[in-house]
């Protein structure tokens, strides 16, 4: 059967022919051959081809992929959400009530893109080092959004003598 992407069958690609059929199987007395250098050759051209047929549906594939995607980048000292996994709290202490996203914390080491670590207060004792997919930057909250949450309240209050 045919690959799609390659257009040409795994064993073809392994073996640079297509399978033995019974009649292919027979003995045959043993020559010389010159065909081993033309193996070598037919061989590696297969593999050139299958590899530049593979990168164009590859490269379609992550571009598809990274319109999806966000590249975030945090530099030392950036204040963060994390998100704490069931997986992160130890065991015994995760509940479905408490809290998920956790912050602000700055953030004191950027291993590499994928990877960071954050100062956490002591009484969490979870690891310091999160994934980015875990990472939230903070936006703190804006002025105009605070005093409506206090005129709120002040309103409520009032309505309550």
């Amino acid at each position: 059967m045919l690959n799609r992407s390659t257009g040409l069958c795994p064993f073809s690609v392994v073996y640079t022919k297509l399978p033995n059929h019974t009649v292919d199987l027979a003995i045959l007395p043993k020559s010389k051959s010159k065909a081993a250098a033309t193996m070598a050759h037919d061989f590696d051209s297969i593999l050139r081809n299958v590899k530049a047929k593979l990168q164009s549906p590859t490269l379609s594939y992550k571009q598809a992929a990274d319109q999806c995607h966000r590249h975030k980048v945090f530099n030392v000292g950036d204040l963060v959400m994390v998100h704490l996994r069931k997986e992160r709290f130890p065991v015994g202490t995760y509940s479905k009530l408490k809290p998920r996203k956790l912050g602000p914390f700055p953030v004191e080491k950027r291993i590499n893109d994928n990877a960071y670590v954050i100062t956490l207060p002591p009484d969490l004792s979870i690891s310091s080092t999160f994934n980015v997919s875990n990472i939230y930057p903070y936006h703190p909250p804006d002025a105009s959004t605070m005093q409506l949450a206090e005129l709120e309240s002040s309103s409520s209050r009032a309505g309550e003598n």
